[in-house]
């Protein structure tokens, strides 16, 4: 039986479309047991994303990136947030989408961005799907300050750490995004072995 044969959409309603699109929909869920469920939940769309850890292999460096976000000051976090380079698709495929983050975010212009793989990063409200790329850098290949863009309220500190520090920083809590602490986790595993 697919989700389709198991649902039955009663109401949408839409709360908010700024930023993103939050809406509220009521349904009834077919359970396993067999009995339907009238259910209630808030989801919010804003698109899918994309996110890329460039390295330096010889060096055993990364580059990050530090950058303010308000639903995490909301959240009781007090200091800029250290995250890997990343942003929304705006319907542009995912690997054309994160070289321009790249130069836009950190001044670096990758040349083979390699996706590892995707993931939905908070399947219970967000309907955001990350696509999760690393790719390898050189002094180089910098033709830029970064910094992102100020008319998209972007003032972006571009960092280039240690691997082993930049893990150091999600143990002592420094680093503590969902998929800056996936793709360091990645590296770790399949590249800085």
């Amino acid at each position: 039986m697919s989700i389709s044969d198991r649902i039955r959409v009663k109401d949408v309603r839409l709360l908010s479309d700024h930023y993103g699109t939050l809406k509220t929909t009521t349904f009834d869920w077919r359970r396993a047991d067999g009995e339907w469920q009238t259910q209630s939940r808030e989801t919010y769309d804003r698109g899918g994303a994309a996110t890329v850890l460039p390295y330096n292999l010889a060096q055993r460096m990364v580059i990050l990136i530090k950058q303010f976000r308000y639903p995490v000051y909301v959240g009781g976090r007090d200091e800029l947030m250290i995250e890997a380079i990343a942003g929304m698709l705006d319907g542009e495929a995912p690997e054309v989408r994160i070289r321009a983050e790249a130069e836009e975010e950190s001044g670096y212009r990758l040349r083979d961005p390699r996706k590892v793989f995707e993931a939905f990063m908070s399947p219970g409200a967000l309907t955001e799907k990350i696509h999760f790329f690393v790719s390898e850098y050189e002094p180089g290949m910098r033709i830029g300050l970064g910094g992102g863009l100020i008319h998209e309220g972007e003032d972006i500190e571009v960092l280039e750490l240690p691997i082993d520090e930049a893990l150091a920083m999600i143990a002592d809590g420094r680093i503590a995004d969902a998929k800056t602490i996936m793709l360091l986790q990645y590296a770790a595993l399949n590249i800085f072995r």
